[in-house]
C-alpha cells in the first residue's frame, strides 16, 4: 500500500497531490500462521479486539454476524467482551429469537433485528458505548480526521440526534436505522455508536479506525486545535479500504488475543 503525499500549502489553500493507493503484493508469508478460525471464534476474537480498542462499557454492546443460512451469531448479554469465548457465542433467528446457545441474548438486540431487515448488505453489525466515540455522540457531530489511521474508513457518519429510551423498543430501533440510512457508521446521541461491515475484517477495521479518529480529534482539540487531514487525501486513502482489506491487520490482532488467552478459541 502506498500512502498519500502531503498537500502543498499556497496561503490558506491546499493543492491536492494525492497518489494512487495500491494493493500490497507479497511473495512470502508476512507473519506466523494463524489457525483456521470458525465463525464463532471469529466473533469471539473480534469482541476481544474491540474491547482493547475502547468498546468496553461493562455489559453494554452487541455484535451480530450474519450466517449463510440466514441466522446470526451474537454475543450473549451477561459476558463482557474481553471474556467471550467461541463456546459462549449464541445463535439467533432473523427475528431475534434464540436458536442455540447456553446463555441469554440481550433484549436490545432489537436494534440489530431492525437494522438487518433494512440493510441486507451488512454482514457484521457492532453496537457499543465506546470510550471515545460516545463523547462525539454526546457532542452530536462527527469528529474531523487528523491522520491516516483515522482515515481508514471513508464514508458517511450519520448522527441520530435524539434519545427517547433504549433500543429494545422497536420504535426507537427503527428510528436509529432510518437516521443511519446507507451510512456504515452512526453516532447515537446520549448513547453510543453503531458500526457496520460486510465481514469480520472490515467491521474491525472500521470500528478500530473510527474510535481512533474520535480519540485523536479529542486530544487535538484539548491541545488547542490542529490541522485536519486534506479531505481529498482522506477520501483517497479511506475509499481504498472500502474495497480492499488491510493486509494482515485482523490476523495480527487475532494472534495477539490468542497469545493473551488461548481459551478464546474454546
Amino acid at each position: 500500500m502506498t500512502t498519500t503525499q502531503p498537500s502543498a500549502d499556497v496561503g490558506d489553500v491546499r493543492v491536492s497531490r494525492t497518489t494512487p493507493m495500491k494493493a500490497m503484493v507479497t511473495t512470502k508469508p508476512i507473519a506466523p500462521h494463524l489457525p483456521q478460525l470458525n465463525r464463532a471464534q471469529e466473533l469471539a476474537i473480534l469482541a476481544r479486539c474491540l474491547y482493547d480498542e475502547g468498546y468496553c462499557d461493562h455489559l453494554a454492546g452487541h455484535i451480530t454476524y450474519k450466517q449463510p443460512d440466514g441466522t446470526f451469531l451474537v454475543n450473549p448479554f451477561g459476558l463482557t467482551w474481553d471474556e467471550l469465548r467461541s463456546c459462549d457465542v449464541m445463535t439467533m433467528a432473523a427475528d431475534g429469537s434464540e436458536v442455540a446457545g447456553q446463555w441469554t441474548i440481550t433484549p436490545a438486540i432489537t436494534l440489530h433485528v431492525e437494522l438487518h431487515k433494512a440493510r441486507h448488505d451488512v454482514g457484521v453489525a457492532i453496537h457499543n458505548h465506546s470510550r471515545w466515540g460516545t463523547i462525539w455522540a454526546d457532542i452530536g457531530r462527527a469528529p474531523e480526521i487528523y491522520d491516516q489511521t483515522g482515515a481508514l474508513y471513508h464514508g458517511g457518519v450519520a448522527v441520530y440526534g435524539e434519545y427517547w429510551g433504549p433500543v429494545d423498543d422497536a420504535r426507537n430501533a427503527r428510528d436509529v436505522v432510518s437516521a443511519m440510512g446507507d451510512a456504515n457508521v452512526c453516532l447515537l446521541a446520549n448513547h453510543g455508536v453503531l458500526i457496520l461491515g460486510e465481514d469480520i475484517e472490515q467491521a474491525y477495521l472500521r470500528a478500530m479506525s473510527f474510535e481512533w479518529r474520535c480519540r485523536q480529534a479529542w486530544h487535538v482539540a484539548a491541545a488547542g486545535g490542529g490541522r485536519p487531514m486534506d479531505p481529498e487525501a482522506a477520501r483517497n486513502y479511506g475509499d481504498f479500504f472500502n474495497h480492499h482489506p488491510f493486509t494482515g491487520l485482523f490476523q495480527a490482532e487475532a494472534r495477539r488475543q490468542i497469545r493473551k488467552d488461548p481459551n478464546v478459541l474454546e
